[in-house]
């Protein structure tokens, strides 16, 4: 089977590339791996639907016995017997098929979520800056879980019942030719209506699913903003939100049922009986067939009840699975321009930066930065300053790759980015940002996030030359305090001061500081600029800073206006030359 290349900025040694030119392509490539489940799943249906039309032609059998002058009981004993063997047999078999298409489920889901979710490490930041948490938590949620009811009960409803379809066409012949009509007939119709039904229900159930993706991403996005959703006093608008999304949803699935309320083969199962009973009669009463035989054709009608009454919710299930599957691939195949480029530069890393004519616009959006060009020097601290909007952030994003130059190249000691191993650039590269992320986990595990396993000793003195440590030995539990999501039960100067001791720990050739003292407190910030002069000693050192205090020490200033670099030097210079300097400063 066919693999597609992917480019992806992280991936694994061992990951194996799936077929996704399709959802259908894509769940069967899952499938195939696993390949003697599907034989254990196929086998148990076939030999499940075989035995169970030994039911009614045993029956069959032992109502002549019975309807004999006078029955021998010694006649219905072998009868029994081997009905119950079979029966036996029959539930083995079910056992069988039954336990293969709920094992195949697990693990198809188990692989695809684990696919989904290293590409979702792998996606640029451009990617998430668009794509709402909400709607992906519930791809790889609820979508994921429904791509497993695909196959168990949906898939394997539909091979047990397809067999069941099979097995009236085999058998009937052998009481009269004839009796193959009415059978074949309801598999025609059968056929017509599921196609029908199918063709209906495929829209139905791809709007369920992006329905409740909308509902799922609304409230993602209220409980992530709950401290302004409360602040604003917008509760009530808020549940007024939600409750139309429910609706929305609620109103998709209604559709669905009302779908699967006209489900054609209810009335084609009865007019089969009906007609089949009906010829098996005329048959009997012109002595072609036995009442026995009767009686067993008459049963055999009767196997097609379970894929007819099966089938009003294994193929909704079915459809609902390839819509999820739809929904997850699309996550999966959205374009994602980083390369993790495992064969690139991996040398150790000196700092040195220059940007060539150097611009960036996002995506269908207006240039963020246009032709910016200045080199820094391996060691040199570096502050950028300008109005808010002028490009800053954008500019140091480029440096680790968080985002990608339009034009002109970044380049670290002389090499394009775009041709380092990424892990080793990102390694080289630490940044510090406004908005400072920490995972609910121990205080000592997110200062040693960026090396796991660190000596406790190594992260106390991190902590310490950041000044986090007076604070975090305040704690009953010390470095093993568990903080909340997001650091909420911090304050922001503890938050970014734990963000600098994690990067002192990695201890990186190149240091980025977006505005990561703006929470500080005026007690502690004059210990938090000694901390970071210590740590830019030695290193290459990006400051993004409105504080005069840390742009008067930096080695060079590079000075941004709406996206374009219009003076760099040191602040004696840019005040005597650069009035967007001195502006700065007079605001």
């Amino acid at each position: 089977m066919t693999s597609l290349p992917a480019t992806s900025e992280f991936t694994l040694a061992h990951q194996q590339q799936a077929d996704r030119r399709g959802p259908a392509r894509w769940i069967g490539w899952h499938a195939l791996r696993y390949w003697y489940l599907v034989l254990i799943m196929i086998s148990g249906a076939l030999g499940n639907a075989a035995l169970a039309a030994a039911v009614p032609v045993l029956l069959g059998q032992a109502f002549n016995v019975m309807n004999q002058p006078e029955p021998v009981v010694n006649d219905l004993i072998p009868l029994a017997l081997l009905l119950a063997g079979t029966q036996l047999v029959r539930g083995v078999l079910q056992f069988g098929r039954n336990f293969g298409a709920e094992l195949l489920g697990q693990r198809v889901e188990r692989d695809i979520r684990d696919e989904l979710y290293i590409s979702l490490l792998g996606k640029s930041m451009t990617f998430h800056s668009l794509q709402p948490v909400g709607d992906t938590m519930a791809r790889a949620t609820n979508d994921v879980r429904e791509v497993n009811f695909f196959f168990s009960p949906g898939l394997n409803l539909v091979i047990g019942s397809g067999f069941f379809m099979l097995v009236p066409l085999f058998v009937a012949p052998r009481y009269h030719p004839s009796l193959i009509l009415v059978p074949a007939l309801f598999v025609v119709g059968y056929i017509l209506a599921l196609w029908q039904y199918l063709h209906e229900l495929s829209p139905i159930t791809s709007d369920v699913r992006r329905s409740f993706g909308r509902l799922n991403t609304r409230l993602a996005e209220a409980i992530d903003g709950i401290e302004t959703v409360k602040g604003s006093a917008q509760e009530r608008s808020e549940v007024d939100r939600f409750g139309e999304n429910a609706r929305r949803y609620r109103d998709a699935f209604v559709r669905q049922g009302d779908v699967e309320a006209r489900f054609i083969p209810l009335l084609l199962l009865g007019l089969a009986e009906a007609g089949g009973l009906l010829h098996a009669l005329l048959l009997f009463y012109q002595g072609e067939l036995d009442l026995g035989q009767v009686v067993g054709f008459f049963g055999l009608l009767q196997l097609f009840g379970f894929p007819t009454f099966t089938s009003l919710f294994a193929y909704s299930q079915v459809s609902l699975g390839i819509a999820s599957a739809r929904r997850i691939l699309e996550l999966i195949n959205r374009e994602n321009d980083l390369d993790q480029n495992l064969q690139g530069n991996s040398q150790p890393m000196q700092g040195e930066i220059e940007f060539r004519d150097v611009s960036f616009a996002y995506t269908n959006g207006e240039a963020v930065l246009k032709n910016i060009s200045f080199r820094v020097k391996a060691g040199q601290t570096v502050a950028i300053v300008g109005q808010t909007g002028s490009g800053k952030t954008s500019l140091v994003k480029l440096v680790n790759r968080t985002y990608d130059t339009t034009t002109g190249v970044v380049l670290i000691d002389g090499v394009n980015v775009r041709q380092w191993n990424l892990e080793s650039l990102r390694r080289g590269v630490s940044m510090i940002e406004q908005d400072i992320f920490l995972f609910s986990r121990s205080i000592a595990e997110n200062v040693a996030f960026g090396k796991p396993g660190t000596d406790p000793a190594l992260i106390e003195q991190a902590s310490e030359a950041a000044q986090a440590h007076e604070f975090i030995s305040s704690f009953p539990e010390s470095y093993q305090t568990v903080i909340g999501e997001r650091g909420v039960t911090l304050s922001g100067g503890q938050r970014q001061r734990l963000a600098l001791a994690r990067a002192f720990l990695t201890n990186p050739p190149i240091l980025i500081l977006d505005d990561s003292t703006s929470a500080i407190d005026s007690a502690t910030e004059d210990k938090i600029q000694r901390a970071i002069y210590t740590a830019a000693r030695g290193r290459t050192t990006l400051i993004i800073t409105h504080r005069l205090s840390q742009i008067r020490w930096a080695d060079l200033i590079l000075v941004l206006r709406q996206g374009e670099l219009v003076a760099q030097g040191s602040h004696e210079d840019l005040m005597r030359t650069s009035e967007s300097y001195r502006r700065i400063f007079s605001e």
